[in-house]
């Protein structure tokens, strides 16, 4: 195929304005699929994303259109290459990749709801790769649409004549047959950097098949790729052969080759995990070409320890992580064990949206039942010896006294919001520690855009919903993760009878520190049955006890089989009772059982 007659872009959007909707009438009005077996949000293919409406997987596929319909002439044939990227923050390196794949870009704005954060964030990105932008308006045929306040808004934010901002409806197919006119004519072709047929490939996804083993989603930057070719995977340093090559239309359609420009798959084989991962370069291993520029391993940002509800699970459990860790490079996970729930695992994740993706998959593919503890992120802790080390779990702390100073990853966030909610929406800012920056009014709706900065750790307490709630659902946002900066954070142990229950240790900011002890205190007073023996309950921080509360014996009426007599025979059993408790208060210790640990982590 002609470069000059390839098309590779994507589509960039906020969750929800229309994204996969669009996608499916381009490969309707191009004739990918059959109007018969069209079906709603045709490239998401898992469940969770057809059930909650989000892409959650980018998926790629090919289109051939012809611009001039039936009567087209030889050499009008043009490959469109889509790539329908998910939308949501947490995937920012996945999406970052996808757009190094393409040349191209649709930013597609809802009508409806107007320029949104997310959209911002990876309108960011497109730019700093130099790609086309192509500006839509989707969903004009909506009875709520703001069509030329929704165009005047765009053009502004791109710095563009209105005329260039199109127009277009995913659900009832108005202007997506223009759109396509204007994707070839404003989106360049490819170039290629080296010539002949020496390979080289941009890895943008992978996922992993039973009987094939992992198959990685290729853009064919230099050369040819074809059958039984060996190759190798730059950053990983490992070795394939390519099993079968093709393209995406939108199912999996073997080719002879896959040539450069063009968006295609490999069939590798490949078995083991960590091999294959997002952004690293696919070479030919007996005349390799330099890697692309780029690369970066997924890290973690939130972590949160995993357990099979019955230990009898764990093995299936270790099994699933490791299947989903095929097709998933960015999450990570460990053994531990926990005195209270056994054996499990502790997973690192890019978001908290991520970590709901994968443990909603863990329930519903695995059928597994699972305990989820509350979510943490990495701190960076320097001791009184001066070494430094990156700790994701409060239980992992040094002692108090050792720490001469934490360090925190902080966010740099971006909330679109009306002007109406925004007093409500600073003093929820204020009460997370965040540093309010810019202020700027833009478009005729007179929305309001606030930038700051903010811990990682505040982000999670519970953020995102006061926000919604506070802008009664108007508001949207976005972050990217930043440096890190010092931390004014300490450890809360709580210690049930002299013993620290680690399962219970959380990082809290040092000015919450009282409010947050009484409130664990209190939560576990009301969760733990009574023992036999008087039980303190205590918050331990700064290395001093901040709140306490005493959990009173379950007492045996010991004398209530007596029946007259001399009163000091009740006083002798009573005493010989009381002897006995104290001695069960100095060896006695504490079974926390799941129920409470559940209702701790509720």
């Amino acid at each position: 195929m002609d470069l000059k007659h390839i098309r590779n872009f994507v589509i960039i959007a906020h969750i929800d304005h229309g994204k996969s909707t669009l996608a499916d009438r381009m490969l309707e009005i191009t004739g990918t699929i059959e109007k018969r077996k069209m079906k709603e949000q045709v490239l998401d293919s898992m469940e969770l994303e057809r059930e909650r409406g989000i892409t959650i997987k980018m998926q790629p596929v090919r289109m051939l259109w012809h611009p001039n319909g039936p009567e087209r002439s030889e050499g009008q044939e043009y490959v469109l290459n889509l790539i329908d990227t998910p939308g949501h923050i947490d995937f920012y390196y996945e999406v970052s990749r996808a757009l190094k794949a393409v040349e191209g870009c649709l930013l597609l704005v809802d009508a409806t709801q107007g320029v949104q954060a997310q959209t911002l964030s990876t309108l960011g990105m497109a730019k700093e790769l130099g790609l086309a932008i192509i500006p839509v308006v989707s969903k004009i045929d909506s009875p709520l649409a703001r069509i030329p306040e929704v165009r005047a808004e765009v053009a502004k934010l791109l710095g563009c004549p209105e005329s260039e901002v199109l127009e277009c409806s995913g659900k009832t197919g108005e202007g997506v047959s223009e759109l396509l006119k204007e994707i070839i004519r404003r989106v360049p072709a490819p170039k290629e950097e080296f010539s002949g047929d020496r390979f080289r490939g941009l890895v943008f996804d992978f996922q992993y098949d039973n009987h094939r083993g992992v198959i990685v989603y290729v853009r064919v930057i230099d050369g040819k790729v074809q059958k039984n070719n060996t190759l190798l995977f730059s950053a990983a340093g490992e070795k394939c052969i390519a099993l079968e090559v093709g393209v995406f239309s939108p199912e999996e359609t073997p080719k002879e080759t896959i040539e450069k420009g063009e968006i295609g798959y490999i069939v590798t084989g490949v078995k083991q995990p960590g091999i294959a991962s997002v952004g690293d370069t696919i070479v030919d291993l007996k005349d390799p070409l330099p890697a692309l520029p780029g690369y970066e391993t997924p890290k973690p940002v939130v972590w949160a320890s995993i357990y099979p509800e019955d230990q009898n699970d764990f093995t299936l459990l270790r099994q699933a992580l490791d299947r989903l860790r095929l097709s998933d490079s960015s999450f990570t996970h460990e053994e531990e064990a926990s005195g209270t729930m056994g054996r499990g695992f502790r997973c690192g994740f890019l978001g908290m949206l991520h970590l709901e993706i994968i443990t909603e998959r863990l329930r519903r593919e695995f059928r597994l039942e699972l305990v989820v503890t509350t979510p943490s992120i990495s701190y960076e802790v320097e001791d009184k010896r001066g070494k430094k080390q990156i700790i994701y779990s409060p239980a992992l702390f040094p002692p108090y006294q050792d720490i001469v100073k934490i360090r925190e990853p902080w966010v740099t966030l971006n909330i679109i919001t009306p002007p109406d909610y925004l007093g409500g929406i600073l003093q929820i800012l204020y009460s997370h520690e965040a540093e309010v920056g810019e202020t700027e009014t833009f478009g005729e709706t007179n929305r309001t855009s606030v930038t700051c900065l903010m811990p990682l750790r505040e982000l999670m307490r519970n953020f995102f919903d006061e926000i919604k709630s506070a802008s009664s659902g108007f508001a949207s946002m976005s972050y990217k993760i930043g440096e890190y900066r010092d931390a004014d954070v300490v450890k809360l142990d709580l210690v049930v009878a002299d013993e620290v229950i680690p399962a219970f240790s959380r990082v809290v900011s040092r000015k919450k520190v009282d409010i947050e002890a009484e409130k664990s205190v209190e939560k576990l007073y009301e969760s733990l049955p009574r023992q036999l023996f008087v039980t303190k309950i205590q918050g331990v921080a700064l290395g001093r006890i901040i709140s306490s509360k005493t959990l009173s014996a379950l007492r045996k009426d010991v004398t209530g089989y007596l029946y007259g007599g001399d009163i000091t025979r009740k006083m002798k059993l009573l005493e010989k009772q009381k002897k006995g408790k104290k001695k069960m208060k100095a060896r006695g210790k504490v079974n926390i059982t799941q129920e409470v640990f559940l209702k701790m982590m509720k």
